[in-house]
Parts: structure tokens; sequence; C-alpha cells
């Protein structure tokens, strides 16, 4: 899933490139397994409420909507490589790498964006009934 994400144009090839040079670069910074800090980093970023706008009565209304754990996952990882394409360094591996050692932390614009939809999400709890 987090390859076929981060493939442009189909070069797939390339993006197994990417990832495996995110993984060696984890695995030299911290002297543990690259996996557990991409599964950490992901556990992290999971939304378990998003807002979805609706349309009531002539008005949108931002309404909190409960997500399952697959959509959640797809999401993090979508905002994982957004915030990683939007950062300024040498190469999108170096980005990668610091954006998922970030994440898994418990910092970074990522997790900064998932308290902002919470944050949201927690203001517009009255139209929860809007579902």
């Amino acid at each position: 899933m987090l390859v076929n994400r981060i493939m442009k144009n189909g070069k797939k090839s390339l993006a197994y490139q990417i990832i495996y040079g995110a993984m060696r670069r984890i695995q030299t910074k911290t002297q543990t397994n690259p996996l557990l800090v991409l599964r950490q980093a992901i556990a992290r970023v999971t939304p378990d409420v998003v807002v979805k706008a609706r349309r009531i009565k002539g008005s949108t209304c931002q309404v909190p909507v409960e997500i399952g754990t697959a959509q959640g996952k797809a999401l993090a990882i979508r905002w994982l490589l957004e915030a990683s394409r939007k950062r300024h360094g040498p190469s999108m591996v170096s980005n990668l790498a610091c954006e998922l050692l970030d994440a898994a932390m418990g910092s970074g614009d990522v997790i900064r964006k998932r308290e902002q939809v919470y944050k949201m999400a927690e203001a517009n709890r009255a139209f929860v009934h809007f579902r």
C-alpha cells in the first residue's frame, strides 16, 4: 500500500528504492528495526474520527464521522507521504525517513495534522446527529 502511494507515473521500482533507502537510513539512525518504526509511526498518525462536509438546510456543516481501521491507515499513509513531499531536504529518501522518525516519536507535521482533525471534530460535536 505504501509503495503504490509513493509511486508516480508507474515507476514502482523507484518507489521501492525510496522505501528501502528510507528504511536503511532509519536503521542507521536508531539502531532498531525500521519496520517497528514504520508501524509505530502509522499507528500514532492513524485517526479515529474525521470531519465530512454535509449540506443541511442550505448551509454546510462539518460533521464528525468515525472511520474504520483500514480507511484510517490509508489516510495516515497519505498524510505521511504528503508531509514528506512538503519537507525541504536533499531527497525523498531522507524526507521520508525523517518524517517517519518524527511521527514515531510523536512530533512533526503529521501529528499536528491529526490533532487539528481531532480539534475540528471536537468543535463540531454538536452536529454528530446529522450523520
